[in-house]
């Protein structure tokens, strides 16, 4: 007979629909590549359900060996002390009820249907291997099932430091590994302290819904790894990987935000092991990075340590996102010219930046905050188009760097380099709507930077510009710009453009000239007192909406741009 379990009434999931012995949970996941519309066309519809043919109660004990209860036909379990092994060779979806403690034991499921795990305040711990460990039945190899986990209370699983289980033809790569999904759900939550591989693994894909709360520690291995993809749909995510060459998250395609509060911290450094650079990376999506709702924050203190990369796309359309990078690059450099490692890095030399895509970057919501001291904030080796949003990134190098185009066409946005360009494209540089705010180091560096060495320009066509530092020569100005010929270090000045009026809090440092661009001609003014309304923004370095006070007018004259370098 079918058992409804009760508890997930509660769950605080995206859409229930209850009937008499059924309860089933419906979310939207993604597999695959995203063309960037938020339509990828290969999107799937998974079900949670608590429908259940049987249920397996698993009791752990501290003093004697485990008990099992309703495993019987179909359904077997082997029992040695605490080492738990289930194999489901029938047809029946089974849900297991996990209790009780062990510091020396495990539970192992063979099963070629899908399965729920009951987490109740349960915890075990294996030296010799993974605490859960989840494979298809053996005629199957590989082809392991999805499992819905179902937090209650306060649960911990920690594997060993080596794994002399495993046997050779299978797969055991995390403190709780599955060959198949993993769905964690619930209102509880997990701990997982993984000490000889990863933490979560799934070879296939992960998911973290709304009310569970997930803590993994790993000092060994990534801290969740989804091979098809990570999708965070709710919950309350923490991860600290102190392994070096690891990954907070990684996924060979997808990493998808769409609510939650993911929080990720790594202090690992990069590696050089076998002649493979392994760097450190609090995300890693190989694909598809997508960031759509909810709170990110990542730091990262390891050598050449990144906070969000992948080898394709990032899309920012939403949510919350903080990252902070302050270790050293790893490697050494060759060459001359401009950066902190003074030109070319060679080939097993990486640099410890903010946000890195080797494929284009497209912000369009949300608000993103960048701290990167060793290197590039925000960096794209593709196209950047910034159409909404509040984009701040503060380096000692570019701080914010394509290495095609970059496009602004709304939002706000603020790049701030202590020793390089504000906004740097090695292609065209377009500036057609949006708040910008540029600081630059003084010459031969500045605040907005094209490649005109390399045939391109920079074209100013709309929005409000603010830019500490000059703007690259040979610039084609549709929109006008004026000048001052200096500017006071750690005051306000206020902008008013029509009606509107714009603060700005300039820096201790940076280039020699203050320009300012909008469609008609600014009132601008130094040493401002600011009033307590308005709205602050961009790490507090811009204030909208308010009133300014007092202060000295400054005087503007056309700025106008030559020819060259810029330099």
């Amino acid at each position: 007979m079918k058992r409804t379990i009760a508890m997930l009434l509660s769950f605080a999931l995206l859409a229930v629909a209850c009937q008499k012995d059924d309860i089933t949970v419906v979310t939207d996941t993604t597999s695959g590549a995203t063309n960037g519309s938020g339509d990828n066309g290969s999107d799937t519809t998974t079900t949670v359900t608590t429908d259940y043919d049987r249920t397996v109660t698993i009791v752990y004990s501290t003093s004697g060996a485990a008990t099992v209860r309703g495993a019987e036909g179909a359904v077997s379990a082997t029992v040695s002390g605490n080492d738990v092994t289930i194999r489901n060779a029938g047809d029946e979806k089974v849900l297991y009820v996990l209790s009780g403690s062990t510091s020396d034991g495990f539970l192992k499921i063979y099963s070629g249907r899908k399965q729920g795990l009951q987490l109740n305040s349960v915890n075990i711990s294996n030296s010799r291997g993974a605490a859960i460990n989840v494979q298809g039945l053996e005629e199957t190899p590989n082809k392991g099932k999805r499992v819905d986990v179902f937090l209650s209370g306060s649960s911990t699983l920690a594997d060993g430091a080596t794994y002399s289980l495993t046997p050779s033809t299978e797969d055991e790569k995390a403190a709780f590994f599955s060959e198949g999904q993993i769905v964690f759900s619930g209102n509880g939550t997990l701990t997982v302290n993984a000490r000889g591989k990863a933490g979560v693994t799934s070879d296939d894909w992960v998911q973290f819904l709304s009310g569970a709360t997930v803590n993994v520690s790993s000092s060994a291995g990534h801290g969740v790894r989804g091979k098809d993809y990570i999708l965070v749909s709710g919950g309350t995510i923490d991860v600290s990987v102190s392994a070096n060459g690891k990954k907070g998250f990684s996924s060979d395609s997808l990493i998808r935000f769409d609510a939650g509060e993911t929080t990720i911290r790594l202090t690992g450094n990069t590696v050089v092991e076998n002649g493979d650079t392994n760097r450190s990376n609090c995300i890693k999506a190989d694909q598809v990075f997508e960031m759509n709702a909810g709170v990110l924050t990542v730091s990262n203190s390891g050598t050449g340590g990144k906070g969000i990369s992948g080898d394709g796309v990032g899309y920012f359309r939403g949510g919350e996102v903080n990252v902070t990078v302050t270790g050293n690059n790893f490697g050494s450099s060759s060459g001359g010219g401009h950066g902190p490692w003074g030109g070319q890095s060679s080939n097993n030399s990486v640099g410890a930046k903010g946000i890195k895509f080797d494929g284009d970057i497209e912000i369009s919501g949300g608000v993103i905050t960048v701290m990167a001291s060793k290197h590039e904030g925000i960096e794209t080796k593709g196209t950047l188009t910034i159409t909404g949003g509040e984009v701040y990134s503060q380096s000692s190098d570019d701080a914010i760097n394509s290495a095609s185009h970059m496009t602004i066409t709304g939002g706000y946005v603020c790049a701030y380099s202590t020793g390089n360009d504000g906004l740097d494209a090695n292609g065209n540089m377009y500036i057609k709507g949006g708040v910008v705010y540029a600081i630059g180091k003084a010459s031969p560096e500045m605040a907005i930077d094209a490649n005109t060495e390399g045939g391109y320009k920079l074209y100013v066509q709309g929005g409000i510009i603010f830019a500490i530092g000059s703007l690259e020569n040979g610039a084609q100005l549709s929109q006008s710009c004026w000048q001052a010929s200096s500017w006071s270090k750690n005051v306000w000045y206020s902008m008013k453009v029509g009606d509107e009026t714009y603060l700005f809090k300039t820096p201790s440092s940076g280039g020699t000239k203050l320009v300012v661009s909008a469609a008609s001609q600014p009132e601008v003014t130094s040493n401002v007192t600011t009033s307590s309304c308005g709205t602050e923004m961009l790490n507090g370095m811009v204030v909208t909406g308010a009133t300014a006070t007092g202060g000295n007018s400054v005087n503007l004259t056309t700025y106008s741009s030559g020819g060259g370098w810029g330099w």
